[in-house]
């Protein structure tokens, strides 16, 4: 079969580079896609947003499966859009994609199947939203009700800084429409993680866990970003916790979705805070993580195509568990300067291939273009994801590390601490 790969990023050329190994996959064609999956197929300069053009798109070139990468299509209601016009699609509705669409929708979800989360209050009026913060003590987890790319989260230490961040949400609309709403949630104290499970509406199949590392600088500093690096598997992730987040998070949730006819199909993605009394759940997204599908996807040893294809077609229970690799992997990202606030796009990057020939090492673009000329530049925040598998995690570490020294691209900047929570241990 011929598969679709919706969006440009990392998370995209990271699915598309696992997908093209695969003995079903025939043909990768990707929109608007990137450099990097251009060397896998073929690119259609599509924008994933265009539901109309994307589902003409597939039926033109008689597409067996479209993988949405992004979350923005996918409250478009894209997927709604390719099931009407026959296209086997991985992805949720866009009535099950509101568990990430809306913050406020999510934690209501939660509190109606007993899903363990924060406490938390739904806002749209600042004054209202002040007066709250005053009744609480900081810290302050602040989120934009909508979709902000990762960046609508304000962990705020002080009431100063809580005040700002519904100032810059709710008046001065920082994301935009994505802003009309906030969602003051408690604080939850212990260790993030990331975790992954395939979803056909009826059947949830457990991935893995990964950790990623949200701030923009070293020592866990700066603002907030989409990810600036992630490792698998994460120590704090153990089999128990798993257990613990299929049957208290993924699996209440799948049957909910279903239960309010919202069936959930595609990859259920659960933002956890790991404490000492087990797993709750920060959010929910409804697509792979960036950058954590890259790490996930150079793990995985079996073919990804049956697996999305089976949740597609509502198969899900019958499919082989998938097969991973034991050595662990961490991916390091290289950020244009000034990101998240107001990357420098334009400048020309170099050495990639040099950086793709170290052993163990993949490069996946998640922000770049090639000119006319050939010369790569950079295309937005978050340009390439330096993906490495290791014996050790410091290994794999070391490997992405010394990939980047080969990279020559003096507009982009990268932390030199990813893992540090999983060294320390």
């Amino acid at each position: 079969m011929k598969v679709l790969i919706v969006g440009g990023g990392g998370r995209e050329h990271g699915l598309g580079w696992k997908l093209a190994q695969s003995p079903l996959v025939e043909a990768v064609i990707a929109a608007p896609g990137n450099p990097g999956l251009a060397d896998l197929g073929r690119c259609a300069p599509v924008k994933a947003e265009d539901v109309a053009e994307i589902a003409a798109l597939a039926v033109r070139e008689q597409i067996g499966l479209v993988v949405i990468g992004p979350e923005a299509p996918l409250a478009a209601g894209l997927a709604d859009r390719l099931a009407a016009v026959g296209v086997p699609v991985f992805g949720p509705s866009a009535a099950a994609a509101e568990l990430e669409s809306s913050k406020a929708f999510s934690k209501e979800f939660c509190a109606r199947h007993a899903i363990p989360s924060a406490g938390y209050k739904v806002f749209d009026d600042a004054v209202r939203a002040k007066a709250y913060l005053g009744e609480r003590e900081p810290p302050f987890v602040i989120k934009a009700d909508g979709l902000a790319s990762g960046k609508g989260v304000v962990i705020a230490e002080t009431r100063a800084e809580a005040d700002a961040a519904v100032d810059q949400i709710l008046f001065l609309r920082k994301f935009g429409t994505a802003g009309q709403r906030i969602v003051i949630e408690d604080f939850l104290p212990g260790e993030e993680a990331s975790f992954f499970a395939l979803c056909d509406g009826e059947t949830a199949m457990p991935l893995i866990a990964a950790q990623d590392h949200k701030r923009a600088f070293d020592d866990d500093k700066g603002p907030n970003t989409g990810g600036m690096g992630a490792y698998s598997p994460a120590p704090v992730f153990t089999d128990a916790v798993r257990d613990q987040t299929m049957e208290r998070i993924i699996l209440p949730a799948v049957r909910g979705m279903k239960a309010e006819g919202r069936p959930f199909k595609g990859v259920l993605f659960a933002g956890l805070m790991i404490s000492a009394d087990g797993p709750k759940l920060i959010e929910f997204n409804v697509r792979f993580g960036d950058p954590e599908c890259e790490v996930l996807m150079r793990r995985l040893k079996s073919d990804l195509a049956p697996l999305l294809l089976a949740c597609a077609e509502g198969t899900l229970a019958a499919a082989p568990p998938p097969d991973w690799d034991p050595r662990p992997c961490a991916t390091v990202i290289f950020a244009a300067n000034g990101y998240p606030d107001e990357p420098l796009t334009g400048s020309v990057v170099r050495g990639v291939e040099r950086a793709d020939a170290v052993e163990d090492v993949v490069v996946f673009h998640a922000g770049t273009r090639r000119d006319e000329d050939g010369l790569l530049r950079a295309n937005g925040g978050r340009v390439l994801a330096v993906t490495a598998l290791g014996d050790t995690l410091a290994h794999a570490l070391a490997g992405a590390y010394h990939a980047l020294e080969r990279i020559d691209w003096p507009g982009g900047f990268y932390r030199r601490d990813i893992g540090w929570r999983a060294l320390k241990r």
